[in-house]
């Protein structure tokens, strides 16, 4: 299959903003991750001889498949970046290029180093090298076609608040998987029956072979591909959403039926404008808000169901 490649170069005085704002954009395209282009962004390690050097302007690229919706996609796309700089005052290029599934997968891995999300826990890429340190733990993960390398502020909230409300021996559900990552983070902080759903059917593939790669026991999980919670049975001590806000809202609708009394949710993938409705709704549907996190302009939220749950 190919793929076009989208690219939003710009100019701004408010770059993460933006940079957060065009993302926003390709992920209500339904795409699982962008690639960022940060000209003030390093390795740790620094730049190693042949590895490609920082761009020139800051920028987001996705990939969209080609398929029948593809121009329908590219044209919401174009409209809302051209909105996007009428409302923030930025200049931008926009460039597209058509691109072979090879390439596709193979064109950001430059830009994937090894990164602590949290004080504790590592993600690294399977094709990089590092060497952990005591107490440290460690996520191998290749996100093939499914994007979702785990460095973005979202999903490292995600990853803290796991650590933080995740108790040993929890039953823990992922909705919206992708690679697979905040199913490792609750894994390694003891989850003990965990259940990933993806609508995407190769995300489900990639996320169970991440769980394979870092040892997790097979007997402990599950993978399916489905919309939301929908056809899932039993609760869950612990949930976890790290999608887009309007999809949360949905979510947030009936969710309280899969979650055990006193049960954790977990919202993340939610820019900061969106922050007094989330809290609202779910304060409404009977959460205690316990912790709000905050990183450039996205926000993940905690709450506790302290709602004796209905009979399913």
């Amino acid at each position: 299959m190919d793929w076009l490649e989208i690219r939003v170069l710009f100019d701004s005085d408010e770059a993460q903003l933006v940079t957060d704002l065009i993302a926003d954009l390709f992920y209500g395209l339904g795409l699982k991750g962008v690639v960022i282009d940060d000209p003030d962004l390093a390795p740790d390690e620094g730049w190693g001889r042949d590895a490609v050097g920082p761009p020139a302007r800051n920028g987001v690229t996705g990939y969209i498949a080609q398929t029948k919706r593809c121009a329908e996609a590219s044209r919401i796309l174009e409209e809302g970046v051209a909105k996007l700089s009428r409302q923030e005052g930025f200049s931008y290029d926009l460039q597209v290029r058509r691109i072979d599934e090879e390439a596709w997968a193979e064109s950001w891995k430059a830009f994937f180093h090894p990164e602590h999300i949290t004080e504790r826990i590592v993600v690294k890429p399977t094709w990089r090298e590092y060497r952990r340190a005591p107490g440290e733990v460690v996520l191998e993960i290749d996100p093939g076609m499914a994007f979702g390398t785990g460095t973005h502020p979202t999903t490292a909230m995600c990853v803290r608040l796991i650590e933080r409300y995740l108790k040993k021996g929890t039953s823990f559900l992922d909705v919206g998987t992708g690679s697979g990552i905040l199913m490792l983070a609750a894994a390694k902080s003891g989850a003990e029956k965990l259940l990933g759903i993806d609508n995407d059917e190769i995300a489900v593939r990639v996320a169970d072979a991440n769980m394979r790669l870092n040892r997790i026991d097979r007997r402990i999980y599950h993978m399916r591909v489905g919309h939301l919670a929908k056809g899932i049975r039993g609760r869950f001590g612990f949930i976890a959403a790290n999608i887009l806000f309007d999809v949360i809202q949905e979510l947030l609708g009936n969710i309280h039926s899969r979650l055990e009394k006193n049960g954790i949710l977990v919202c993340s993938g939610i820019i900061r404008r969106h922050e007094q409705a989330l809290t609202d709704n779910m304060r409404s549907t009977g959460y205690e808000i316990l912790e709000i996190l905050r990183r450039e302009e996205w926000i993940a939220v905690a709450g506790r169901y302290a709602v004796r749950n209905p009979k399913v």
